[in-house]
């Protein structure tokens, strides 16, 4: 596609990356994105790249790629470049963008002298990170959990294969507390946003809630648990997929704290 470009994130695309695509459309996001974009800089001393595709003057998608030594989102591994996230535009899909966004982390990951690339993906009907369009695009399973496949492409015969985050949670109660165990990372808006949400909601209830946070952008914690992002009332996950609603948080705490506080 001759007007097509996919170009390292340049100053003008970072509202477009930072918010997902959902630029100017709540406080929320814009909030989440002037967290996420400052450590996506940070990282780029590191080897993350971000990918942008541009159709003339309009970014239509965006990829990330990040050394898996240091990836918050899993899996685990060495010498390989992950892409944790793929993404083009609704009205531009079915154009090559994606794929045109693969085959730029495929050179990047050989500028970088990585041994291949792995991707998380899934095998439901869904439109995030679909193993069937990466699989159409050259790559191979490695693991299948469910759902869940890890696939990659391979550029060097001697590259060891990755390993899914295997979740290590234990959980500890707190005497005359509703313990809620947050798991989040920098990296993914849906885990920013919902971890902001469960601080606020969590603050509402005052001494009676005791809040443990779990950040996977430190390595140490993220090898140690191996959960990117969770959260846990009293030791049972609370889950939506998206981002956590406020009024779910509040639901699943008031229901944890009648079950430990006696009746007036």
């Amino acid at each position: 596609m001759a007007d097509l470009i996919i170009r390292d994130m340049e100053e003008g695309d970072e509202q477009y990356v930072g918010t997902c695509t959902h630029v100017n459309e709540s406080d929320e996001i814009d909030a989440c994105a002037r967290q996420r974009l400052p450590w996506l800089k940070k990282m780029y001393a590191k080897g993350l790249r971000v990918k942008v595709a541009l159709l003339g003057d309009k970014q239509v998608g965006f990829l990330y790629l990040v050394p898996i030594e240091v990836s918050p989102w899993g899996p685990l591994g060495e010498e390989l470049m992950v892409i944790p996230c793929l993404v083009v535009t609704e009205s531009a899909k079915h154009k090559g963008i994606g794929r045109a966004l693969l085959e730029e982390a495929e050179e990047e990951t050989k500028r970088q002298g990585r041994k291949g690339l792995v991707t998380p993906a899934y095998t439901h009907d869904f439109w995030f990170m679909p193993a069937g369009f990466f699989e159409a695009c050259g790559f191979s399973a490695v693991k299948r959990r469910g759902q869940e496949v890890l696939l990659w492409k391979v550029f060097d015969e001697m590259a060891k294969a990755p390993q899914f985050l295997e979740r290590k949670y234990r959980y500890e109660p707190i005497t005359g507390k509703v313990a809620v165990d947050l798991f989040f990372n920098t990296f993914c808006q849906t885990s920013v946003i919902e971890a902001q949400r469960v601080r606020e909601v969590a603050a509402e209830f005052g001494e009676h809630v005791a809040l443990r946070e779990y950040c996977a952008d430190d390595r140490e914690t993220l090898l140690h648990l191996q959960t990117p992002r969770a959260i846990f009332i009293n030791g049972k996950e609370i889950w939506w997929g998206y981002e956590a609603p406020k009024e779910g948080i509040r639901e699943a705490i008031r229901q944890a704290l009648s079950n430990r506080l006696p009746e007036p």
